[in-house]
């Protein structure tokens, strides 16, 4: 791969050597879209996270193309040879397209966008980028967020075009910012949130020069919606490193802004006075949980184990023995977790399925060592309901002690109540618990319409179930008549 940087003249390196294998393997694609451009007089090329991953052995079917060429030619070139074309990003100057390839024998489907070369700020009062286009690719380079995202592979010759550093900074693993990063950071104030983002990605350094200008600029993250914010940390939270991430977050007061919970974590000490803070006690818990994945990353879980303590802050408590206590912070803490998500757009389910988790992270506690009833299993599944399989991954991962006895002590007692679930689903199907009796049979028995009294029989009924087991329709019934004789 020729490299266009004359002034900076570089052996092919490992890194590139892989960059080759695999832009050979979307050559297929790549390509025939690249001589398209060439023939009607128009430059195409790879260009930022495509080109990033390529040096890195990991590009996707995902591929982001800059050209000279104006949004409008690019429709007019890609409509005839795409599968499926969208328009969505075309007022930022970007035209999304889909096109199936044969690779090695099989059919790929490439997810293409290709963006014409351009410049882009916010104005200080604004969340839209203004968008003017360009001509030259280097300019189009130096406004990409970082320099490992500033480099391009131009085609079909396949020239490595690298102004900025990029391939060093790979080489580093180190997050720098093609021009001054105020100056990147004023343009998008995203960015320094990307920072945070790729580090945990990752696992690359900030450099100082972008980590103080994220601390002084932090407060200009305000101006972002919350949609951009919200998805930003998503990717974060479900990086490989998200700890990294977060850290940097909470270090250069970007968090203070956008998930402000979070640091106030660092404030307090944890009832058993086993860790340095609830926050740092906060990222391990979501590192264990992330241990206890089984089909990849699980946002839910992961932002229920990040958060399942931020109620502490409010309800601590110093007690007269010297203790301190945080009582009913998993109910204070599950109402702050929807009002956190519900600020940051998340969805109604997502909020409703995280906060649950937080609410019910600490039942488990009153189980000691297998005290509990069939109907407190029975109650603590129902209350779980399709979140029993996370509020276990969440419960086992909440131990962070340093004690190994006690430690495996808990770790035992939930083995303990795990498989009492199990016998009592095999015995009950507790997943499905209902009530002995429909509605319908309900109105027969008591002779009403529906109305009210119908939820309330059925409410009755429904924690006849869960306190005494499967009940026969005849026991059932003569329940539901002697609750009904005490209602007049």
């Amino acid at each position: 791969m020729p490299n266009a940087n004359e002034d900076k003249p570089r052996e092919l390196s490992q890194a590139q050597r892989r960059a080759v294998s695999e832009l050979l393997r979307v050559s297929p694609a790549a390509d025939d879209l690249a001589r398209r451009f060439e023939e009607a007089g128009h430059s195409l090329a790879l260009v930022g996270g495509s080109v990033r991953d390529a040096l890195l052995g990991r590009l996707g079917n995902d591929l982001d193309f800059t050209t000279d060429a104006r949004p409008e030619q690019v429709l007019r070139l890609v409509r005839p040879w795409a599968d499926a074309v969208w328009e969505v990003g075309i007022a930022f100057g970007t035209v999304g397209c889909q096109k199936r390839a044969v690779v090695e024998g099989e059919e790929v489907t490439f997810e293409i966008e290709i963006t014409t070369y351009r410049s882009e700020a916010y104005d200080r009062t604004s969340r839209k980028p203004e968008v003017s286009y360009g001509d030259s690719i280097e300019d189009d380079l130096v406004r990409r967020d970082f320099t490992v995202n500033a480099m391009a592979v131009a085609l079909p010759q396949k020239t490595f075009i690298d102004p900025y550093g990029g391939l060093e900074d790979l080489s580093a693993q180190v997050l720098r910012t093609p021009g001054t990063p105020e100056a990147s950071f004023s343009d998008d104030p995203l960015r320094m949130m990307r920072a945070a983002r790729f580090a945990a990605q990752l696992d690359f350094d900030v450099a100082p020069e972008v980590v103080a200008a994220m601390t002084a600029m932090a407060e200009r993250i305000t101006i972002v919606s919350a949609e951009r914010v919200r998805d930003e940390l998503n990717k974060l939270l479900l990086s490989t490193h998200p700890r990294k991430g977060l850290t940097l977050l909470v270090d250069t007061g970007l968090a203070a802004h956008v998930l402000p919970e979070l640091p106030e974590l660092r404030l307090e000490s944890d009832e058993h006075h086993r860790h340095k803070d609830v926050y740092e006690h906060s990222l391990t818990v979501l590192e264990q949980a992330i241990d206890l994945e089984e089909d990849g990353p699980d946002l839910t879980l992961r932002l229920a184990a990040l958060l399942h303590d931020i109620g502490k802050p409010r309800t601590r408590r110093f007690e007269k023995d010297g203790r301190v206590s945080f009582h009913h912070h998993e109910v204070v803490g599950a109402k702050m977790v929807k009002k956190r998500m519900t600020a940051l757009k998340y969805a109604n389910e997502l909020v409703k399925d995280v906060s649950r988790l937080v609410e019910l992270h600490l039942r488990f506690h009153g189980y000691g060592t297998g005290e509990w009833t069939d109907s407190a299993v029975r109650r603590y599944v129902r209350d779980a309901g399709p979140q029993l399989s996370r509020l276990h991954k969440l419960t086992r991962s909440d131990c962070t002690t340093r004690n190994k006895r006690k430690a495996a002590a808990l770790s035992r007692a939930y083995d303990g109540l795990e498989e009492r679930i199990a016998q009592l689903q095999e015995q009950e199907e507790l997943d499905a618990i209902r009530p002995d009796l429909d509605g319908n049979q309900i109105m027969q028995l008591l002779g009403v319409g529906p109305g009210p009294v119908i939820g309330k029989a059925y409410a009755f009924l429904l924690d006849q179930r869960l306190e005494n087991g499967p009940m026969s329709e005849e026991a059932a019934a003569a329940a539901l008549k002697e609750w009904w004789a005490g209602q007049s």
